[in-house]
């Protein structure tokens, strides 16, 4: 038994423990931060600098300027990723600011480094100018092997992404909405093999049409879903109402709710198979549950407050219920694709990461839990499971050749 007091965390007996707030915080104080720079070559004397540095450094700089691609022989670009933000949307803190964004990016490089190996470093952007973005990353990606937006707030965070994938020739890809999507396709894999369901004929609505709902969505699609609902504030997106929305709003409208039904949730989660949340806590109650198909699956990944606690949802005849929260089983958590993902991406030399390279990600993570493994606890392997990032990796790399789309 534990409770809160005064910011301090109070156990049996009466032991005062300190908040994971207040660890964390201590952590960054100590260590001033999370991150440092570590050579891969040792300089310890005369011969030593002069390979590391002048004069022969010169040789790689020829060689490159007569072919660029020999950059990816030659330096660290291959295996870099810049996390690039601009503090509009951290966490559920909202627009902070590009200095209070940094513990969050260094925080995504440790991730990258320690789950998949792959050097990452943050870059926090004083502008929330989607034009100035987009061209201070193309000034910066001849030193990048690829870019992670993290961060921006919708409907910016999209207009940049897609901006970046047409005008670079390096991989672009904003966690926040796709690593989100794979984990959740990846899931429902899982989930309908479990239930014995087909994608053909469910029923998926999905609660929030922001960045991560716009991708959701998109990738629900993929995977052969057709009778699907995504709601805004005001309610069901509609066709019949597109030309009302913004280009992302406009694109999901165009791509669901086939019937042009009208209404709000209540009306939406009748007889469906999925909900997946990426709203806000507590929207989801127990009576809708109850109106939901059959072994209804739950995704409720509102942050800390899911949209409905698990115990409620299962309350109401939900069969699998998942989270974003660590504390109850099935966690969506992006740990599970992005390091994996960009080191598949990263070894093959990809140009770009693709809606193919995407599902092949999920399908990678769905495939590492057995048949006989599935049950309603365990559809979605462990963040700290060992096999994750080269499973995701081999996936998105062996797709990535296939597509031709990688450097020779």
């Amino acid at each position: 038994m534990s409770r809160r007091c005064g910011g301090m965390e109070i156990r049996n007996g009466g032991n005062i423990m300190p908040t994971v707030y207040e660890r964390a915080l201590e952590l960054h104080e100590k260590n001033k931060g999370k991150l440092s720079i570590v050579s891969k070559v040792a300089v310890k004397n005369k011969d030593d600098l002069s390979l590391a540095y002048s004069p022969g450094v010169a040789e790689p700089c020829r060689k490159i300027a007569a072919n660029k691609e020999d950059v990816y022989k030659y330096t660290s670009k291959g295996n870099l990723v810049a996390v690039i933000t601009d503090g509009t949307a951290v966490l559920g803190l909202g627009d902070i600011g590009p200095e209070a964004a940094l513990p969050v990016m260094e925080g995504k490089c440790v991730l990258f480094k320690e789950f998949a190996g792959v050097d990452a470093i943050p870059i926090c952007l004083d502008t929330k100018d989607p034009e100035e973005i987009i061209r201070t990353a193309k000034l910066l990606a001849p030193g990048l092997g690829g870019i992670n937006l993290e961060d921006i707030s919708a409907p910016r965070c999209i207009e940049i992404e897609t901006r970046l994938k047409e005008e670079l020739d390096i991989p672009v890809f904003h966690d926040d909405q796709h690593g989100t999507a794979i984990v959740v396709a990846a899931g429902l894999i899982n989930a309908f093999k479990f239930l014995g369901k087909k994608f053909s004929e469910a029923k998926v609505v999905v609660n929030g049409a922001g960045a991560a709902g716009s991708s959701i969505a998109k990738l629900i699609h993929k995977l052969g879903v057709t009778n699907l609902l995504v709601l805004d504030r005001p309610g069901i997106l509609r066709r019949s109402e597109k030309d009302s929305y913004d280009f992302s709003k406009r694109e999901l409208a165009e791509l669901t709710n086939p019937d042009d039904i009208k209404g709000d949730l209540s009306v939406a989660i009748k007889d469906a198979d999925v909900f997946v949340g990426v709203s806000v806590g507590n929207i989801l109650t127990t009576e809708m549950v109850k109106t939901m198909n059959k072994d209804a699956v739950i995704f409720a990944m509102a942050n800390p407050t899911p949209e409905i606690m698990p115990e409620d949802a299962l309350a109401g005849g939900a069969r699998i219920v998942g989270t974003g929260r660590s504390d109850y089983p099935n966690q969506i958590n992006n740990v599970l694709v992005f390091p994996g993902l960009f080191k598949g991406a990263l070894e093959a030399k990809s140009k770009k990461i693709t809606e193919e390279m995407k599902l092949a990600a999920a399908n990678g993570l769905a495939s590492l839990i057995k048949e006989e493994e599935l049950n309603e606890n365990y559809i979605i392997p462990d963040a700290f499971d060992p096999r994750v990032a080269d499973a995701v990796a081999a996936a998105v790399k062996k797709v990535a050749k296939e597509q031709g789309i990688c450097r020779e």
